[in-house]
Protein backbone atom coordinates (compact mmCIF):
# COMPACT_ATOMS: atom_id res chain seq x y z
CA UNK A 1 0.00 0.00 0.00
CA UNK A 2 2.68 2.52 0.72
CA UNK A 3 4.78 1.57 -2.25
CA UNK A 4 1.31 2.72 -4.26
CA UNK A 5 0.95 5.65 -2.38
CA UNK A 6 4.31 6.65 -3.06
CA UNK A 7 4.20 5.71 -6.60
CA UNK A 8 0.59 8.07 -6.80
CA UNK A 9 2.58 11.43 -4.79
CA UNK A 10 5.50 11.08 -7.75
CA UNK A 11 2.81 10.89 -10.04
CA UNK A 12 1.34 14.12 -8.89
CA UNK A 13 4.74 15.74 -8.70
CA UNK A 14 6.03 14.95 -12.29
CA UNK A 15 2.04 15.99 -13.39
CA UNK A 16 2.09 19.05 -11.91
CA UNK A 17 5.43 20.75 -13.22
CA UNK A 18 6.26 22.73 -16.34
CA UNK A 19 10.04 24.03 -17.66
CA UNK A 20 11.19 27.71 -17.33
CA UNK A 21 14.45 28.38 -19.51
CA UNK A 22 15.41 24.65 -19.14
CA UNK A 23 14.74 24.27 -15.50
CA UNK A 24 12.20 21.95 -13.71
CA UNK A 25 9.38 24.26 -11.51
CA UNK A 26 6.56 22.90 -9.07
CA UNK A 27 3.37 24.33 -9.62
CA UNK A 28 2.39 26.02 -5.97
CA UNK A 29 0.01 28.14 -5.35
CA UNK A 30 1.03 31.22 -8.01
CA UNK A 31 -1.82 32.94 -9.40
CA UNK A 32 -0.21 33.35 -12.74
CA UNK A 33 3.08 32.18 -14.21
CA UNK A 34 4.93 35.72 -13.89
CA UNK A 35 4.54 34.48 -9.67
CA UNK A 36 5.59 31.35 -10.90
CA UNK A 37 8.78 32.45 -12.48
CA UNK A 38 9.85 35.04 -9.98
CA UNK A 39 9.56 32.05 -7.55
CA UNK A 40 12.15 30.39 -9.20
CA UNK A 41 14.57 33.44 -9.20
CA UNK A 42 14.04 35.10 -12.63
CA UNK A 43 13.71 38.24 -12.15
CA UNK A 44 11.42 38.63 -14.80
CA UNK A 45 10.25 42.78 -15.57
CA UNK A 46 7.20 44.77 -15.31
CA UNK A 47 5.61 47.62 -14.93
CA UNK A 48 1.95 47.50 -14.31
CA UNK A 49 2.02 44.35 -12.24
CA UNK A 50 1.39 44.46 -8.06
CA UNK A 51 0.34 41.33 -6.26
CA UNK A 52 -2.30 43.10 -4.12
CA UNK A 53 -4.05 44.69 -7.23
CA UNK A 54 -6.22 42.97 -9.89
CA UNK A 55 -4.06 42.03 -12.96
CA UNK A 56 -4.65 44.84 -15.67
CA UNK A 57 -1.95 43.19 -18.39
CA UNK A 58 -1.31 46.59 -19.71
CA UNK A 59 2.63 47.30 -20.09
CA UNK A 60 3.32 43.67 -21.51
CA UNK A 61 6.95 44.10 -20.30
CA UNK A 62 6.47 40.40 -18.88
CA UNK A 63 6.27 38.59 -22.24
CA UNK A 64 7.07 35.12 -22.36
CA UNK A 65 7.27 32.85 -25.25
CA UNK A 66 5.25 29.27 -24.27
CA UNK A 67 6.05 26.29 -26.84
CA UNK A 68 2.94 26.17 -29.03
CA UNK A 69 1.49 29.03 -28.17
CA UNK A 70 3.57 31.35 -28.95
CA UNK A 71 4.29 35.25 -27.35
CA UNK A 72 1.94 36.09 -24.67
CA UNK A 73 1.84 38.12 -21.20
CA UNK A 74 2.67 35.91 -18.15
CA UNK A 75 0.85 38.18 -15.74
CA UNK A 76 -2.56 37.01 -17.43
CA UNK A 77 -1.88 33.51 -17.94
CA UNK A 78 -2.17 30.82 -15.74
CA UNK A 79 0.70 28.16 -15.29
CA UNK A 80 -0.11 24.90 -16.80
CA UNK A 81 1.60 20.94 -16.51
CA UNK A 82 3.29 20.62 -19.12
CA UNK A 83 4.20 23.89 -20.26
CA UNK A 84 7.91 24.78 -21.66
CA UNK A 85 8.34 28.54 -21.19
CA UNK A 86 10.96 31.31 -22.33
CA UNK A 87 11.61 34.10 -20.62
CA UNK A 88 14.77 35.73 -22.37
CA UNK A 89 14.52 34.48 -26.16
CA UNK A 90 16.33 37.36 -29.07
CA UNK A 91 12.45 38.09 -29.64
CA UNK A 92 11.19 38.92 -26.57
CA UNK A 93 14.18 41.23 -25.42
CA UNK A 94 13.37 43.03 -29.23
CA UNK A 95 9.40 43.56 -27.95
CA UNK A 96 10.52 44.54 -24.62
CA UNK A 97 12.85 47.24 -25.89
CA UNK A 98 9.97 48.29 -28.25
CA UNK A 99 7.43 48.36 -25.78
CA UNK A 100 10.13 50.46 -23.30
CA UNK A 101 10.84 53.08 -26.33
CA UNK A 102 7.12 53.51 -26.96
CA UNK A 103 6.78 54.39 -22.98
CA UNK A 104 9.35 56.67 -23.00
CA UNK A 105 7.93 58.47 -26.43
CA UNK A 106 4.49 59.02 -23.98
CA UNK A 107 6.38 60.03 -21.14
CA UNK A 108 8.07 63.71 -20.65
CA UNK A 109 11.71 62.96 -19.87
CA UNK A 110 12.79 65.09 -17.63
CA UNK A 111 14.66 63.35 -15.21
CA UNK A 112 17.84 65.94 -14.02
CA UNK A 113 14.44 67.91 -12.35
CA UNK A 114 11.74 65.36 -11.49
CA UNK A 115 10.96 64.02 -8.03
CA UNK A 116 11.19 60.83 -8.99
CA UNK A 117 14.51 60.96 -10.72
CA UNK A 118 16.23 58.71 -8.04
CA UNK A 119 13.39 56.20 -7.92
CA UNK A 120 11.77 56.18 -11.44
CA UNK A 121 11.15 52.56 -12.51
CA UNK A 122 11.10 53.68 -15.86
CA UNK A 123 14.72 54.84 -15.40
CA UNK A 124 15.51 51.84 -14.17
CA UNK A 125 13.78 49.50 -16.77
CA UNK A 126 15.48 51.74 -19.46
CA UNK A 127 18.75 51.05 -18.04
CA UNK A 128 18.22 47.03 -17.87
CA UNK A 129 16.85 46.71 -20.94
CA UNK A 130 19.72 48.97 -23.27
CA UNK A 131 17.85 51.49 -24.89
CA UNK A 132 19.63 53.93 -25.80
CA UNK A 133 17.77 55.89 -28.34
CA UNK A 134 14.09 56.28 -29.15
CA UNK A 135 12.81 56.05 -32.34
CA UNK A 136 9.22 57.03 -32.12
CA UNK A 137 7.56 60.38 -31.80
CA UNK A 138 6.53 62.04 -28.72
CA UNK A 139 2.75 62.97 -28.36
CA UNK A 140 3.68 66.51 -28.50
CA UNK A 141 0.80 68.29 -26.96
CA UNK A 142 1.99 69.57 -23.17
CA UNK A 143 -1.07 69.38 -20.37
CA UNK A 144 -1.38 71.52 -17.35
CA UNK A 145 -0.25 70.18 -14.00
CA UNK A 146 -3.15 69.67 -11.72
CA UNK A 147 -1.46 71.26 -8.20
CA UNK A 148 -4.91 71.80 -6.87
CA UNK A 149 -4.80 69.33 -4.48
CA UNK A 150 -2.75 70.32 -1.04
CA UNK A 151 -1.21 66.86 -1.10
CA UNK A 152 -0.60 65.13 -4.47
CA UNK A 153 0.79 66.82 -7.64
CA UNK A 154 -0.33 65.37 -11.00
CA UNK A 155 2.13 65.98 -14.02
CA UNK A 156 0.30 64.12 -16.64
CA UNK A 157 2.53 65.08 -19.19
CA UNK A 158 4.95 61.62 -17.24
CA UNK A 159 1.46 59.20 -17.43
CA UNK A 160 2.16 56.29 -19.11
CA UNK A 161 -1.35 54.76 -18.60
CA UNK A 162 0.11 51.51 -16.84
CA UNK A 163 -3.56 52.13 -14.31
CA UNK A 164 -1.65 51.68 -10.93
CA UNK A 165 -2.93 54.48 -9.20
CA UNK A 166 -6.87 53.51 -10.65
CA UNK A 167 -6.69 49.82 -9.02
CA UNK A 168 -4.78 51.28 -5.57
CA UNK A 169 -7.42 54.10 -5.59
CA UNK A 170 -10.60 52.33 -6.11
CA UNK A 171 -9.50 48.70 -5.50
CA UNK A 172 -7.40 49.32 -2.04
CA UNK A 173 -8.37 52.63 -0.88
CA UNK A 174 -12.29 52.13 -2.57
CA UNK A 175 -11.99 55.94 -2.90
CA UNK A 176 -11.99 56.33 -6.58
CA UNK A 177 -10.77 59.58 -7.49
CA UNK A 178 -8.91 58.69 -10.72
CA UNK A 179 -10.05 56.46 -13.96
CA UNK A 180 -9.18 56.61 -17.36
CA UNK A 181 -10.64 59.20 -19.70
CA UNK A 182 -11.59 59.13 -23.56
CA UNK A 183 -10.44 56.68 -26.16
CA UNK A 184 -7.15 55.72 -28.35
CA UNK A 185 -4.15 58.28 -28.54
CA UNK A 186 -6.12 60.17 -26.70
CA UNK A 187 -6.45 58.35 -23.00
CA UNK A 188 -5.70 60.24 -20.20
CA UNK A 189 -5.97 58.67 -16.35
CA UNK A 190 -8.17 62.12 -14.84
CA UNK A 191 -10.36 62.82 -11.80
CA UNK A 192 -14.01 63.03 -12.47
CA UNK A 193 -14.72 65.19 -15.42
CA UNK A 194 -11.38 66.71 -15.98
CA UNK A 195 -11.34 68.24 -12.42
CA UNK A 196 -8.71 69.17 -10.45
CA UNK A 197 -7.40 66.05 -7.98
CA UNK A 198 -8.54 68.61 -5.04
CA UNK A 199 -12.23 69.37 -6.44
CA UNK A 200 -12.70 65.68 -6.36
CA UNK A 201 -13.19 63.00 -3.36
CA UNK A 202 -9.54 62.69 -3.29
CA UNK A 203 -8.94 61.87 0.66
CA UNK A 204 -4.99 63.03 0.25
CA UNK A 205 -4.07 59.50 1.27
CA UNK A 206 -1.39 59.50 -0.87
CA UNK A 207 -1.18 55.95 -2.07
CA UNK A 208 -1.35 56.72 -5.76
CA UNK A 209 1.87 58.78 -5.98
CA UNK A 210 3.42 56.11 -3.34
CA UNK A 211 2.87 53.42 -6.45
CA UNK A 212 3.26 55.54 -9.40
CA UNK A 213 6.28 54.26 -11.27
CA UNK A 214 7.04 57.61 -12.91
CA UNK A 215 6.71 61.14 -11.69
CA UNK A 216 2.71 61.95 -13.33
CA UNK A 217 1.96 61.39 -9.25
CA UNK A 218 4.27 62.79 -6.54
CA UNK A 219 4.10 63.80 -2.86
CA UNK A 220 3.82 67.34 -3.15
CA UNK A 221 6.98 69.61 -1.67
CA UNK A 222 7.27 72.38 0.36
CA UNK A 223 11.00 72.20 0.65
CA UNK A 224 10.97 75.84 -1.57
CA UNK A 225 8.55 77.47 1.42
CA UNK A 226 10.75 75.60 4.71
CA UNK A 227 14.23 76.88 2.91
CA UNK A 228 12.26 80.42 2.65
CA UNK A 229 11.77 80.58 6.28
CA UNK A 230 15.11 79.29 7.31
CA UNK A 231 16.63 82.04 5.41
CA UNK A 232 14.59 84.33 6.86
CA UNK A 233 15.73 86.15 10.50
CA UNK A 234 12.34 87.49 11.10
CA UNK A 235 11.13 83.58 11.49
CA UNK A 236 11.87 81.45 14.24
CA UNK A 237 11.95 77.60 12.65
CA UNK A 238 10.32 75.10 14.69
CA UNK A 239 10.20 71.21 13.47
CA UNK A 240 8.62 68.40 14.18
CA UNK A 241 9.45 64.90 13.08
CA UNK A 242 6.78 62.47 13.16
CA UNK A 243 7.51 58.56 14.17
CA UNK A 244 7.08 57.39 10.42
CA UNK A 245 9.63 59.92 9.27
CA UNK A 246 12.52 59.08 11.42
CA UNK A 247 12.05 55.60 10.60
CA UNK A 248 11.62 56.00 6.31
CA UNK A 249 13.90 58.73 5.83
CA UNK A 250 16.90 55.62 5.96
CA UNK A 251 15.37 54.45 2.83
CA UNK A 252 15.75 57.80 1.19
CA UNK A 253 19.33 58.01 1.09
CA UNK A 254 20.37 54.56 1.00
CA UNK A 255 20.89 53.60 4.82
CA UNK A 256 19.22 50.37 6.48
CA UNK A 257 15.54 50.22 6.44
CA UNK A 258 13.83 50.21 9.64
CA UNK A 259 16.68 51.93 11.56
CA UNK A 260 15.33 55.14 13.53
CA UNK A 261 17.61 58.16 12.51
CA UNK A 262 16.23 60.92 14.80
CA UNK A 263 19.54 62.03 15.71
CA UNK A 264 20.90 62.08 12.65
CA UNK A 265 17.39 64.06 11.38
CA UNK A 266 17.82 66.44 14.48
CA UNK A 267 21.59 67.45 13.66
CA UNK A 268 21.14 67.85 10.01
CA UNK A 269 17.89 69.93 10.87
CA UNK A 270 19.70 72.48 13.29
CA UNK A 271 22.34 72.27 10.76
CA UNK A 272 19.94 73.71 7.95
CA UNK A 273 19.06 76.72 10.35
CA UNK A 274 16.38 75.30 12.66
CA UNK A 275 15.65 76.48 16.32
CA UNK A 276 13.84 73.88 17.79
CA UNK A 277 13.15 70.23 16.60
CA UNK A 278 10.75 68.23 18.36
CA UNK A 279 9.21 64.37 18.64
CA UNK A 280 5.39 64.20 17.01
CA UNK A 281 5.37 60.61 19.12
CA UNK A 282 4.82 63.41 22.45
CA UNK A 283 2.07 64.82 20.95
CA UNK A 284 0.83 61.21 20.03
CA UNK A 285 0.93 60.18 23.73
CA UNK A 286 -1.06 63.68 24.38
CA UNK A 287 -3.62 62.52 22.01
CA UNK A 288 -4.10 58.92 23.31
CA UNK A 289 -4.87 60.57 26.70
CA UNK A 290 -7.00 63.33 25.42
CA UNK A 291 -9.10 60.34 23.56
CA UNK A 292 -8.98 58.22 26.30
CA UNK A 293 -10.59 60.85 28.47
CA UNK A 294 -12.95 61.81 26.06
CA UNK A 295 -14.17 58.07 25.59
CA UNK A 296 -14.48 57.61 29.67
CA UNK A 297 -16.57 60.51 29.31
CA UNK A 298 -18.94 59.14 26.15
CA UNK A 299 -18.98 55.69 27.98
CA UNK A 300 -20.35 57.07 31.24
CA UNK A 301 -23.06 59.54 29.72
CA UNK A 302 -24.05 56.91 26.85
CA UNK A 303 -23.27 59.57 24.02
CA UNK A 304 -21.67 59.42 20.31
CA UNK A 305 -20.50 55.85 20.82
CA UNK A 306 -18.49 54.14 19.31
CA UNK A 307 -15.66 57.01 18.96
CA UNK A 308 -13.56 56.69 16.43
CA UNK A 309 -10.07 58.42 16.15
CA UNK A 310 -9.45 61.98 14.62
CA UNK A 311 -5.75 61.11 14.18
CA UNK A 312 -5.68 60.67 10.46
CA UNK A 313 -6.77 63.73 7.98
CA UNK A 314 -7.16 61.05 5.34
CA UNK A 315 -9.77 59.44 7.51
CA UNK A 316 -11.54 62.34 8.95
CA UNK A 317 -11.96 63.87 5.13
CA UNK A 318 -13.49 60.54 3.93
CA UNK A 319 -15.77 60.34 7.09
CA UNK A 320 -17.00 64.13 5.94
CA UNK A 321 -17.63 62.81 2.26
CA UNK A 322 -19.14 59.43 2.67
CA UNK A 323 -20.06 58.81 6.18
CA UNK A 324 -21.54 62.48 7.65
CA UNK A 325 -24.14 60.32 9.71
CA UNK A 326 -21.12 59.67 11.42
CA UNK A 327 -19.31 62.58 12.19
CA UNK A 328 -20.71 63.20 15.75
CA UNK A 329 -18.57 59.82 16.65
CA UNK A 330 -15.06 60.99 15.55
CA UNK A 331 -12.66 62.17 18.74
CA UNK A 332 -13.03 65.85 18.80
CA UNK A 333 -9.41 65.72 19.61
CA UNK A 334 -6.78 66.97 17.08
CA UNK A 335 -4.15 64.79 15.32
CA UNK A 336 -0.70 64.90 16.89
CA UNK A 337 0.48 67.16 14.62
CA UNK A 338 -1.80 69.78 15.19
CA UNK A 339 -1.69 68.98 18.87
CA UNK A 340 1.81 69.81 19.01
CA UNK A 341 1.62 72.09 16.26
CA UNK A 342 -0.68 74.43 18.66
CA UNK A 343 1.44 73.50 22.17
CA UNK A 344 4.95 74.78 20.55
CA UNK A 345 3.15 78.18 19.38
CA UNK A 346 2.17 78.52 22.75
CA UNK A 347 5.28 77.56 24.86
CA UNK A 348 7.45 79.52 22.78
CA UNK A 349 5.54 82.73 22.58
CA UNK A 350 6.02 82.98 26.55
CA UNK A 351 9.53 82.60 26.15
CA UNK A 352 10.28 84.52 23.15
Amino acid sequence: MSEITSQSAAGITENNTLVIDGRTATIGQQRNLLELIRSVGINMPTFCYHSDLSVYGACRLCVVDIQGRGVVASCTTAPEPGMVVHTNTAELRKVRRITAELLLASHEVSCPTCPKATSCQLLDLTARLGVGTVRYRSKGQKLPVDISSPAVARDPNKCVLCGDCVRICQEVQGIGALDFAYRGSKVQVLPAFGQGLGDVECVNCGQCANICPTGALTVKSDVERVWQALHDPSIIVAVQVAPAVRIGIGEAFGLTAGETYMGQIAAALRHMGASYVYDTAFAADLTVLEEGTEFLNRLRSGERLPQFTSCCPAWVKLAEQRYSDMLENLSSCKSPQQMLGSLVKCELAKEL
